[in-house]
């Protein structure tokens, strides 16, 4: 493969901006998008099939989310390239995703070029951060507070993520073929990281850190 060509598996929960997106990448020579998934789950399943030489993933979708879809690929092969692309401006985000495996982390309100060449680096086998969240990482460590994406696991982080989306525990349960009981045990084990005694505390953090959408 060379570093200026690839498959692409597309993974972002609206059609239409999939459609966008696919025909933006297909007129840089050489980008061919060759499966689309609508959430994690699908993407993990797509991405076993296709075997693409990059994954670029959205974050906030129904059922399993990005940073989940993401530790699941990357699971099953530690070599996957995945690029975040999404409308979270926030560092949180960027380092769960990257802690994770995704090798790059762009903003939907970037231009255009600045997709383009995350791509083209993260296919060179580079790692590729926008400079408004680079911005975000460095001012994020200047709070003080415990900050969430610091001390939760991947997976914590995305039963956060869930738990402040209203979901319940068996809806979570379900999405992550966990048992009921191992998501309050995670439940728990969040908000003592987090040092919360409860969910409106959460969600006051969370807030706090830019972390609800």
């Amino acid at each position: 493969m060379s570093t200026h060509g690839g498959t692409i598996l597309l993974v972002d929960d609206h059609a239409v901006v999939r459609e966008g997106y696919r025909s933006m990448l297909q007129k840089q020579p050489g980008l061919r998008v060759v499966a689309e998934a609508a959430d994690g789950a699908e993407a993990y399943r797509l991405f076993k099939e296709v075997r693409p030489d990059l994954v670029i993933m959205d974050l906030t979708m129904p059922g399993v989310g990005g940073i989940e879809g993401i530790r699941r690929i990357r699971q099953w092969d530690r070599d996957a390239r995945i690029l975040v692309f999404t409308m979270h401006e926030n560092a949180g985000f960027a380092v769960q995703a990257i802690r994770a495996g995704a090798r790059g982390y762009v903003t939907k309100s970037s231009p255009p070029e600045t997709l383009v060449r995350a791509v083209m680096d993260v296919l060179a086998g580079g790692l590729s951060i926008s400079p408004d969240i680079d911005h975000e990482l460095a001012l994020s460590r200047l709070s003080g507070e415990t900050v969430a994406s610091d001390v939760l696991t991947a997976r914590e982080f995305e039963v956060m993520q869930m738990l402040l989306a209203e979901r319940t525990t068996d809806e979570i349960a379900a999405a992550l073929h966990l048992s009921p009981k191992t998501i309050a045990n995670l439940h728990s084990l969040i908000k003592d990281k987090l040092g919360v005694a409860t969910d409106i505390e959460l969600v006051r953090l969370a807030l706090r850190q830019g972390l609800l959408t």
